[in-house]
């Protein structure tokens, strides 16, 4: 975590099932898109301000590429700066 002050802490039940309409070798690729989209949406900041973690991208990864969970429970940090980090609670 950066050493900037927290302006905002959110948990976040993030649905992924509409991942599942897209090919198999793309589900995990569509997942983290639509974490991310759904993360900028929401906390209202550029997708390019939105950084995930690595065990983020773990348990998406967890049971493979085409099984992906049908939805992820993530905590939300808006930092002062403007960014936005997407943790694990």
């Amino acid at each position: 975590m950066a050493d900037d002050e927290i302006s905002n802490e959110i948990l976040m039940n993030i649905p992924l099932r509409k991942a599942f309409r897209s090919s198999k070798k793309r589900r995990t690729d569509t997942a983290i898109r639509m974490i991310r989209e759904h993360v900028s949406r929401y906390t209202k900041t550029e997708l390019s301000q939105v950084w995930i973690d690595g065990k983020i991208n773990e348990e998406v990864w967890k049971r493979g590429k085409s099984k992906i969970p049908g939805s992820i429970q993530v905590k939300v940090l808006k930092l002062q700066n403007g960014e936005t980090e997407v943790l694990m609670p």
